[in-house]
């Protein structure tokens, strides 16, 4: 697999409801990406970082590939991979979805570029 499917490290449920623990170390950069229906996003990979995802509503199709072996995935809410350096991604969203993304370097770099690659 070119992914890894994580788990949330820590889920407690009560009467009063749930508190979900996505991560507690490892990542140095965390952005929410709210994504309509039918939008395409990403087409890109990462040199320096690796790049993981927790969905917190909707659903959509992951394409990834590398060293020519290309893979196909369908995320929905409660889910959570991690994709690797060198790994192109591309999204495309069957729902309306709002995401949590965690980077474990931070893709703006000392010298002002960013670590993003098409």
């Amino acid at each position: 697999m070119l992914i890894e499917l994580l788990k949330p490290d820590f889920i407690f449920q009560d009467e009063r409801g749930d508190l979900t623990q996505l991560v507690h170390e490892g990542f140095q950069q965390v952005n929410v990406i709210r994504s309509v229906k039918g939008v395409i996003r990403g087409d890109h990979y990462h040199k320096l970082n690796r790049e993981a995802f927790y969905v917190i509503e909707g659903e959509f199709k992951l394409d990834v590939q590398k060293d020519g072996i290309v893979e196909h995935y369908v995320f929905k809410k409660g889910e959570m991979f991690l994709i690797p350096e060198y790994v192109m991604h591309s999204f495309e969203f069957v729902e309306d979805t709002l995401l949590v993304s965690f980077y474990d370097k931070g893709v703006e770099l000392d010298n002002g570029e960013k670590d993003i690659y098409a």
